[in-house]
């Protein structure tokens, strides 16, 4: 089958000469486009197969195939497909931010490929067809890094996930041939798909109703997590007013049990910068990682989203002549803080919360404590 499939992109190749990579420029840019739009680099594996997939997805606008990786100017299909370019098959993804996140672009891809195979993608052998992720800014390195933390913990795939990181350098277009093949050779494709193995691996992992009943990995995830909040929500469990009025200082009760707010810049963990995760004080459930915190210049403490979000409520707050959105624990029903729209990527949130409403349990200390389950947080650390 490799065979076959190389004997068609090299005579393509030789068809298209006049219109081969000569003709293209190679694109070195960041994330964002001029027009707003936001870009994926991404290896799966055969590049016909990845693009047909990823143009499935509401909100991306283009995939065009190509090469990423190697060192080589203007490399062709024949000197990636020997393996000795360093080149990597490619999909560029431009999408728009407004309707699809990167997240979800991920999300997307990992579901139509093998993401445990280092050694090539189904049929097609070598290095050239490894699975990998260009990461084109350090926003999208960490999205992609917690997110594959995330799915190896859920274990969907029943094998360690594979796939490198690698930071984006050049991105050369393939051979116009290559473009759109889905579409503009639909037989051979589908003969070519069938024969890779690639769907019935995919049905195996996700089931054969897939197509017709799809499941992000997203929502995966956190069908897990609720199940394990459910079979361990006995852990935690807000004690009677009395026992609270005796376990906090004066500043923890006011804060969250009189919805107070503590002085900025003189409370203890503002500029914590310890490696490890902040708990209910009260309860003990699992609030915020270190590993999204982010210096905001406003004196207290603030995270870019929560470890577990079914421990962590909003609700509107009218207490000032504006309406705010307050942050308060699921069981115990502590007041936090409050939550902004005004915060840095990846989700533009800022978890503004009070140090009085959290203890702090550093990363060393955090198995013997009960939160092993989070210490994925900090394996790429």
């Amino acid at each position: 089958m490799k065979q076959l499939k190389s004997m068609w992109r090299v005579i393509a190749f030789t068809a298209f000469s006049l219109l081969s990579i000569a003709s293209y420029a190679a694109v070195k840019d960041t994330a964002t486009t001029d027009q707003g739009y936001q870009k994926a680099t991404l290896a799966g594996g055969c590049f016909w197969c990845t693009e047909s997939d990823l143009e499935k997805l509401n909100g991306v606008i283009d995939v065009v195939s190509g090469y990423s990786g190697g060192e080589l100017e203007n490399p062709t299909y024949k000197e990636v497909s020997s393996g000795t370019s360093g080149h990597i098959e490619v999909i560029d993804v431009t999408y728009d931010p407004n309707v699809v996140n990167y997240e979800q672009v991920l999300d997307q891809f990992f579901r139509h490929i093998d993401p445990t195979d280092d050694q090539g993608s189904f049929v097609d052998r070598g290095p050239q067809y490894r699975p990998a992720i260009f990461y084109r800014s350090e926003t999208q390195k960490q999205i992609a890094a917690d997110f594959m933390a995330e799915i190896e913990a859920l274990g969907v795939f029943k094998k360690p996930l594979k796939t490198e990181l690698i930071p984006f350098e050049k991105f050369w277009p393939a051979e116009s041939y290559h473009q759109d093949y889905y579409k503009n050779h639909s037989i051979r494709y589908s003969y070519y798909r069938y024969a890779s193995g690639r769907d019935q691996y995919l049905d195996e992992i996700f089931g054969d109703d897939r197509k017709d009943n799809p499941v992000t990995l997203r929502e995966m995830i956190d069908a897990q997590k609720a199940e394990e909040m459910t079979s361990t929500n006995t852990r935690y469990s807000r004690p009677s007013d009395e026992k609270i009025r005796a376990m906090l200082s004066d500043i923890e009760y006011e804060v969250t049990q009189e919805d107070g707010t503590e002085p900025a810049f003189r409370n203890r963990y503002w500029d914590n910068k310890q490696a490890g995760i902040y708990v209910d004080i009260v309860s003990g459930e699992p609030l915020f990682s270190s590993t999204h915190k982010y210096k905001s210049g406003t004196g207290w403490p603030s995270f870019t989203q929560p470890i577990n979000e079914q421990y962590v409520v909003t609700k509107p707050d009218n207490s000032l002549f504006y309406t705010r959105t307050e942050v308060r624990s699921k069981i115990a029903d502590s007041h936090l803080g409050h939550v902004f729209e005004d915060g840095p990527a990846p989700t533009g949130l800022r978890y503004c919360m009070n140090s009085a409403a959290m203890r702090f349990v550093p990363v060393d200390k955090m198995a013997d404590a009960g939160y092993e389950d989070y210490l994925y947080l900090f394996e790429s650390q």
